[in-house]
């Protein structure tokens, strides 16, 4: 038996697993993702976080969602990264690189107190594969907009976001034949040309807090659906993040806080 030591953390409500694998390597982290994130008979959370060493970047980034799938890209749990990596000493670097599946992201550190990092802005990168979807009987007839960031959201417009029943709407969207690998479903509500309001069903984890990605990608389907304009604020059941569309090169970048709410140990 071997005891690890990982780092609960959450972005506004997103929360995740993390262990520094350079420290403490596990093997098959899907099994455990499932087992650990249990929130009843586990440590609970969205997923499991493994931080590790990158030959083309700082550092490296893997996460798993509940249920044992490996995800491409998390923006929540890439800003808690960054926090991480730089109140434990790993870094004393304000800009970072992370690799991950969906590419190498580059990381922005707010440090305003001594040692402690505020907020983080991520350069999410330019956003892919944007189009309509039509879901017919899979939602009331209407029309959504995929969007790629570096991992794959369907966004829905709504009147109404908390009328919708998410837990069957999510359920049912994430297997839409058009996404043979599942899909990510953000029901979005537009309050102004400023700010959103958004509630995500993840695939793999279902319904959760917040979701970094799909405020991204929220963000872009109401620009791209001249809704709103390129830099909104994105309110989620967990928290706000402040999401901007560059004009200048087309990349989304994501600003919010990261909380670490406690360290343990565990034994596997």
């Amino acid at each position: 038996m071997a005891t690890v030591a990982f780092t609960k953390m959450h972005g506004i409500g997103n929360d995740y697993i993390y262990v520094n694998t350079m420290r403490y390597p596990l093997r098959n982290p899907e099994a455990l993702s499932r087992q650990w994130s249990r929130r009843h008979t586990g440590i609970g959370s969205d997923g499991l976080v493994l931080i590790g060493p990158s030959k083309v970047a700082d550092f490296s980034m893997r996460i798993f969602n509940a249920d044992g799938s490996e995800a491409l890209m998390c923006g929540n749990a890439t800003r808690c990264i960054g926090k991480y990596l730089y109140e434990e000493g790993l870094t004393r670097k304000s800009s970072l690189t992370l690799e991950t599946l969906s590419g190498i992201k580059h990381i922005y550190l707010n440090v305003a107190r001594p040692r402690m990092v505020d907020s983080v802005t991520v350069d999410m990168d330019v956003p892919s594969g944007i189009h309509a979807v039509p879901l017919g009987d899979w939602y009331e007839g209407r029309e959504g907009i995929a969007v790629s960031m570096g991992n794959p959201h369907l966004v829905v417009f709504v009147d109404d976001v908390e009328a919708v029943d998410l837990a069957d709407v999510g359920a049912r969207l994430e297997r839409h034949p058009h996404f043979p690998d599942r899909v990510n479903v953000e029901i979005v509500q537009v309050l102004s040309a400023g700010c959103i309001r958004m509630r995500v069903w993840e695939r793999g984890s279902g319904i959760t807090q917040a979701c970094g990605t799909g405020a991204c990608a929220a963000a872009v389907a109401a620009a791209y659906s001249g809704r709103c304009g390129r830099s909104l604020s994105v309110v989620m059941d967990g928290g706000t993040l402040q999401i901007d569309w560059r004009l200048a090169n087309g990349h989304v970048y994501m600003t919010g806080p990261a909380t670490r709410v406690y360290d343990g140990n565990i034994d596997i």
